[in-house]
């Protein structure tokens, strides 16, 4: 359709045309060079020129053509009256390197620049294109040239890069084992910890009724249900999104879903309270039983994985380095079948806590008595905390704060009616809580020592604060829902060596929360799938070895920006 519409106006603008249009030459200003490292295409539009994306096409020419535009790093273009184009001067560089990995060395090539424009004025000219052509095939390198080239590759990739190569370069059983190790330091972070409770909770709502202990056979196969679906959803979601540029967490982040799913808690809580037992319709059970020689064996195993994969969706959104880096291979290559089985061995070792949970509840849990509804109600407080703290994305921080308060006042309040003497001195220890979160709720914090940050919200607000900043730049990509944007601004942001090192920045934040189509176009701009990620400019060029996904320590951040 869009050739159709190409073709229209080249026609209409024909018929109609007069001096006022320009010629190609003066049109299109253009220039291929070869320099040191690769090939430079410049071109240089009129103001009133602009040049279709989709037409821009960068090919190598041997005995075939080998498209090679996608693998390039090429200026965002901008939308002009529903077209993608590109505007003002555009400069394409094309490595050897990439070229001699698509071709023979000992070949000749040419490299091809193809592009089509038209004029603001009404005239589209035809398709045009420059080459460039080799004289010689490609250059020997001596050990020292080789030594030198892989020592500038490792100075320039951050993190993120370089987990995106190990998929490149090792083996599938190399990469699926460092994903594993992945997966097992990311057990230590925030991310993993909101699902400790509610597998625990699980757990105590299907020990053995008939009075027996759990076994430990049974925890772990409990909870390896619960890590598998876990796993599976992240799978799900990560190959998804690498395909698709998709950030398939924050979709799931607004108000409606993040309500329905704190509502699910906070049933979970009031059955654990005794109120009501939760349990799959009669004639489901019934149907169920037929294929199951454990009463409800099936319904539960059921259960425990929606709740697993939901859990994994919505209360623990997180982008890590290993998460990025697999992403990112598989938007690069399109191997989704490497890339998922990383990401799924990754969920896998982010789930040995979980593991460990489940068999720890079969081989030290006491045997059942009076002391279990005490933990039932126990986990009840904890899934009332679990609602509050996810509708602490949606609400001000004074009201999350206040709802805390109301929690410690309530626990307190029945310890001390219906608690022993340990109770009543938790109970106390709950009150001086519940002052605390009230004081956070109602004092504002006077830390005189604060980060000031400049929001923007689309591309071109970002591309002109960076094109006219004499500064060095550092944005923010930041969201309510983002566990380890709010580590960034608690922990690392408030260090005095990180405040005075950050003094020498202009400072950017960009909202990603209501991942709105804005929201997309900045975050498909720098190729990432979600908060946190700090991006930082020198010059009006991005320090890509300064790029961080995920979060960092201030000694780790300090580290990173002094580079």
């Amino acid at each position: 359709m869009k050739r159709i519409l190409v073709l229209l106006m080249f026609l209409t603008s024909f018929l109609l045309s007069n001096n006022q249009f320009l010629n190609p030459e003066d049109a299109f200003k253009t220039k291929v060079t070869a320099k040191q490292n690769g090939v430079e295409f410049s071109i240089e539009l009129d103001k009133t020129i602009y040049i279709y994306d989709e037409f821009l096409k960068v090919l190598i020419s041997t005995d075939k053509n080998i498209d090679i535009t996608k693998e390039l790093e090429i200026r965002e273009p901008v939308e002009y009256h529903g077209f993608i184009v590109h505007k003002g001067t555009l400069n394409i560089n094309v490595p050897y390197d990439l070229v001699y990995s698509k071709i023979d060395k000992d070949s000749k090539y040419k490299i091809i620049f193809e592009y089509q424009g038209c004029s603001e004025r009404g005239l589209c000219y035809s398709p045009m294109s420059d080459t460039f052509t080799s004289t010689t095939t490609a250059p020997k390198k001596t050990i020292k040239d080789d030594l030198v080239e892989k020592a500038e590759k490792k100075e320039v990739l951050n993190e993120t890069d370089t987990i995106t190569q190990t998929l490149k370069d090792d083996s599938a059983f190399m990469i699926l084992l460092t994903f594993f190790g992945f997966g097992l330091l990311l057990a230590l972070t925030p991310c993993i910890f909101p699902m400790i409770p509610i597998l625990s909770s699980i757990i105590v709502q299907h020990s053995n009724k008939d009075g027996t202990p759990m076994s430990a056979s049974k925890g772990f196969g409990l909870s390896l249900v619960y890590v598998l679906a876990m796993s599976v959803a992240y799978t799900i979601a990560g190959v998804l999104a690498g395909l698709f540029g998709a950030n398939i967490q924050s979709m799931l982040q607004n108000s409606f879903v993040i309500i329905s799913f704190a509502l699910i808690f906070v049933a979970l809580a009031f059955s654990m309270f005794g109120y009501y037992e939760l349990a799959l319709p009669s004639s489901w059970q019934t149907k169920l039983n037929k294929t199951s020689d454990e009463s409800g064996k099936s319904g539960s195993i059921v259960g425990i994985a929606i709740m697993g994969f939901l859990s994994a969706l919505i209360v623990g959104p997180c982008v890590a380095p290993p998460l990025a880096g697999a992403l990112v291979y598989i938007g690069q290559t399109g191997d989704a079948l490497l890339g998922g089985s990383a990401l799924f061995v990754m969920s896998l070792g982010m789930g040995v806590p979980l593991l460990a949970i489940g068999i720890g509840a079969g081989k030290y849990m006491p045997k059942p008595g009076g002391w279990m509804m005490l933990v039932s109600k126990v986990f009840g407080v904890v899934m009332l905390a679990i609602a509050i703290w996810m509708i602490d994305r949606i609400v001000p921080t004074f009201v999350t704060m206040l709802l805390f308060a109301l929690l410690s006042l309530g626990s307190a309040y029945y310890l001390m009616k219906n608690g022993n003497f340990f109770g009543k001195l938790v109970s106390l220890a709950l009150i001086v809580i519940s002052i605390l979160f009230l004081k956070l709720a109602f004092v504002n914090d006077t830390n005189s020592k604060e980060l000031n940050f400049q929001y923007v919200t689309t591309v071109q607000e970002l591309d002109n604060i960076v094109k006219n900043s004499d500064k060095l730049i550092m944005v923010d990509f930041w969201a309510t829902w983002c566990v380890s944007c709010k580590e960034f601004d608690n922990i690392t942001f408030k260090d005095d060596l990180v405040i005075e090192e950050l003094s020498k920045y202009t400072l950017l934040k960009i909202d990603v929360t209501k991942n709105s189509k804005d929201d997309k176009e900045l975050l498909k701009k720098f190729n990432l799938f979600g908060p946190p990620a700090m991006i930082f400019y020198k010059d009006g060029n991005e320090e890509r070895v300064k790029r961080m996904i995920g979060y960092k320590s201030p000694k780790e951040f300090l580290e990173i920006i002094r580079k």
